[in-house]
């Protein structure tokens, strides 16, 4: 589609859990070069372990050593490693079920191309050299012609435990506003806001989306709104967020601009915050270079009466 933006974006930010009792021996037992799994009440060894029952839901604590050597069950071969996988070079996807296991593990299996990969092939765990107590401890599985490894008799206790993990959550992708919200920001660019009215119940939305939600038709009559507008509701902020260069308290409101049949979101500035309030008239303020508005600040008319803004709250 000409004209529309498009960016690449991305959300990250790392994961922080504890860890039960179950998963704790099972990352603590990567950390020391074992592979703990834990046996259900119908006498299956599941591994990875979990903390209840599947078949009675009751809490398991059961854990059960298995061998680093096992069988691959399936797998799909992957051309083209992704940042944050395993392996660098292309590799298989596998399930494998590892020697005194009823379950199977999934991770990667280095081989040198799809045709050195079958179901049924025997392999075995290659360890990271530095291990931490994570699924990463195990860096890969590697081809196996030898015999079944034998368990070293853990039984799950350790001095050192691993009670939780970091786990970094991350997802790239690339974005695009599509033709309504393309027109709304490069109108930005110009210090205007722009929406679009329905042609049926004739609501003008900002930011436009393409399409009115209330009656479901498309909508490509642009209507410019605002400046100013009016704080329908609003919150005071008192936590401090990273990389944000705003001292708290501050607030954050609903802003119904002039026209518009939708309030959106802006900081208001310019006023104590404990003297914003419903009704309050404000006005954009802009930086240098922006292409949006930093902030929203009290043009000093008279406060709106309520049944202006009420169906926008």
């Amino acid at each position: 589609m000409p004209g529309v933006l498009k960016a690449p974006l991305v959300v990250e930010f790392p994961f922080t859990r504890s860890l039960g009792p179950v998963q704790s021996a099972f990352l603590t037992g990567l950390r020391e070069r074992v592979v703990l799994g834990v046996r259900a009440s119908d006498g299956r060894v599941l591994v990875p372990p979990v903390e209840y029952d599947p078949v009675t839901a009751e809490e398991i604590r059961d854990l059960v050593e298995v061998a680093p050597t096992g069988t691959v069950t399936t797998w799909a071969w992957n051309h083209a490693p992704r940042r944050g996988q395993p392996l660098t070079t292309p590799f298989a996807w596998a399930l494998v079920r590892l020697d005194g296991a009823d379950t199977a593990l999934l991770h990667a299996l280095d081989a040198p191309g799809p045709d050195a990969v079958h179901t049924g092939m025997r392999v075995r765990v290659r360890w990271a050299e530095e291990r931490t107590g994570a699924i990463t401890d195990i860096a890969c599985f590697e081809p196996y012609d030898g015999d079944p490894a034998q368990p070293a008799g853990a039984t799950g206790q350790f001095d050192t435990p691993v009670t939780g993990i970091v786990a970094a959550a991350r997802l790239d992708y690339t974005y695009s506003p599509g033709r309504a919200q393309t027109a709304y920001i490069n109108a930005l660019g110009g210090r205007r806001t722009v929406g679009e009215r329905c042609p049926s119940c004739r609501k003008v939305y900002v930011p436009p989306r393409g399409a009115c939600p209330t009656c479901g038709i498309a909508t490509d009559e642009q209507v410019e709104v605002g400046p100013r507008g009016t704080v329908t509701t609003f919150c005071i902020v008192n936590i401090k967020a990273k990389n944000l260069d705003i001292e708290v308290p501050y607030v954050y409101a609903h802003i119904a601009l002039d026209g518009a049949g939708l309030a959106l979101h802006g900081r208001i500035g310019g006023i104590p915050y404990d003297e914003v309030r419903m009704g309050l008239r404000v006005e954009p303020v802009w930086t240098d270079g922006a292409r949006y508005p930093d902030h929203y600040r009290p043009t000093g008319e008279p406060d709106a009466d309520y049944d202006t803004y009420k169906e926008l709250l």
